[in-house]
């Protein structure tokens, strides 16, 4: 598969963007256990206009991110412009658009998802976005607006008229959010529709490898995007590579390598924001996905998200190795549904 002239071999895995989680130590990770291209949080247009330091930061790439994009959102076309020319600046693999963000406060004005109820203006702001940089440009979407609006299909032709380089399809509307079951087969009609040339990526409800090579083979989409599913996971990754070239399933981590990936990330984080309490408060709501299936764990979890000093977080994380050290963490319920 090629974004542009960038070439990511067959079947590449992407970590999907996601706000207040595909930050540094969490790409870190991903990326040590095989996530092939990255992204940035999502970042506003209006915000880089506004030149709100914060947002400037979420857009710092690192050596061991690439190939990596910035994703740009926003509604309107001059703003979402300038931020793909600021964005570009920072030197991304390529640019990435979202259509796809169905948060209430980003689609009241039309951005993100919202965009779903105007294809006219999505093909020119993509239009002029492709124009005004001189990287690639791809798109991250959702099927519609509801399900009486399934648009994914003219969407896809106009995206593509319009310029970009390749499309992720999340395969629910807007209405859904992240309810339901994600469909696949509409992902799939996009992909073997005979005027799109470009490149597809299907996301949405990959919850295990079994389940990533049926959707594989279902639609033939050029590629994979994972995303809530590997919080707390992000070995998922390499999990679903080692099925792809072996058809096993490897064994889930136990306790004790989880909670080495977890003092590696926080690590990380706290180097980054070179502050203790920040860092740990940013990793709460991976902690919180860290450990699914191990019994009687409940009281160790909410002990983790309480806790914000890092002395105390770690004579925790000491003693839950020295209780589950051996025990393997157990994602059979949800690598089932």
């Amino acid at each position: 598969m090629k974004i542009g002239s960038l070439d990511l071999g067959e079947t590449p895995l992407f970590l999907a963007p996601m706000e207040d989680v595909t930050y540094k130590s969490f790409r870190y990770m991903c990326k040590k256990y095989g996530a092939d291209v990255m992204y940035t949080e999502f970042i506003p247009s209006e915000a880089l206009i506004r030149e709100i330091k914060k947002i400037h930061q979420k857009m710092s790439i690192f050596d061991f991110d690439r190939p990596v994009a910035i994703q740009i959102y926003g509604h309107n076309i001059d703003s979402m412009v300038y931020a793909a020319q600021v964005a570009e600046e920072a030197q991304p693999d390529f640019i990435d658009i979202n259509y796809g963000c169905p948060m209430k406060k980003i689609v009241k004005r039309g951005a993100g998802a919202g965009m779903l109820q105007d294809l006219d203006k999505m093909q020119k702001m993509t239009e002029e976005v492709v124009k005004a940089v001189s990287l690639p440009v791809t798109v991250k979407t959702r099927l519609g607006w509801d399900s009486k609006t399934i648009v994914i299909r003219e969407a896809a032709r106009r995206l593509q008229d319009a310029g970009i380089s390749a499309l992720a399809i999340h395969g629910r509307t807007r209405e859904q959010l992240y309810t339901g079951e994600a469909d696949w087969n509409l992902i799939g009609e996009v992909k073997n529709d005979p005027y799109i040339k470009i490149p597809i990526i299907g996301n949405g409800d990959i919850k295990s490898p079994v389940m990533a090579a049926e959707r594989l083979k279902q639609t033939g989409v050029d590629a994979l995007m994972i995303g809530r599913e590997s919080i707390g996971r992000p070995w998922i990754f390499k999990e679903i590579k080692h099925y792809f070239a072996t058809g096993e399933c490897l064994p889930p981590p136990t306790v004790r390598e989880v909670i080495e990936n977890m003092r590696k990330q926080l690590e990380i984080c706290i180097e980054w924001k070179d502050n203790s309490h920040t860092a740990i408060l940013m990793m709460r709501r991976h902690f919180a996905r860290y450990f699914p299936g191990v019994p009687k764990f409940k009281n160790y979890r909410i002990r983790l998200l309480q806790e914000g000093d890092l002395y105390k977080l770690n004579e925790i994380m000491n003693e839950i190795v020295d209780v589950f050290g051996d025990i393997r963490v157990n994602y059979a319920e949800q690598s089932l549904k």
